[in-house]
């Protein structure tokens, strides 16, 4: 069986009276972000990679905001779910790769924590994680500080030589 690879994106505007929750991880900034959940971005763009990479459906599937129960959630339930569900049709996370873009606020000194946050959810080497962030030079909505995107890829291998399933993921 082959690897399979996944793309994912997602942005959130900001928000007064949010928390900044990144990874998983509280950045000390205000405003927060907007959104259903807790709006992590990064967390939501992996959960959209590793779905995508596994033809299993993206985040707005398995997690709507129509449904009360994701009401200010931590996005890591949406991740530890995601991985759960990929080991139940035989995969597992062999590396992701994500970029935070965003004006401010830096987020230098908060990558190796959202780093390990992620690896440990994840179940993989904190070496198979990278988290970059990167500023759009005051260009666009990022730019102008109305909100933050980012966009992950991830690459799925099968887990343990098991038959990976196929069809429905509810």
């Amino acid at each position: 069986m082959s690897m399979h690879i996944g793309i994912g994106f997602d942005v959130h505007q900001f928000a007064n009276h949010r928390r900044l929750i990144l990874g998983g991880i509280e950045i000390p900034h205000a405003p927060g972000l907007a959104g259903h959940s807790d709006a992590d971005v990064l967390i939501h763009a992996i959960v959209d990679a590793l779905l995508g990479a596994a033809a299993l459906g993206d985040i707005g599937q398995h997690f709507p905001s129509s449904d009360p129960r994701w009401q200010n959630a931590p996005s890591t339930i949406f991740l530890t779910y995601t991985v759960d569900l990929l080991t139940k049709h035989g995969w597992q996370v062999s590396n992701v790769d994500a970029t935070i873009i965003l004006q401010h606020p830096r987020l230098a000194a908060h990558i190796p924590a959202m780093r390990e946050h992620l690896a440990t959810h994840l179940h993989i080497p904190i070496a198979s994680v990278s988290v970059k962030a990167t500023t759009t030079d005051g260009l666009g909505f990022t730019g102008r500080g109305e909100g933050i995107a980012c966009l992950a890829i991830a690459l799925l291998q099968p887990r343990d030589n098991k038959e990976v399933l196929t069809g429905s993921y509810r």
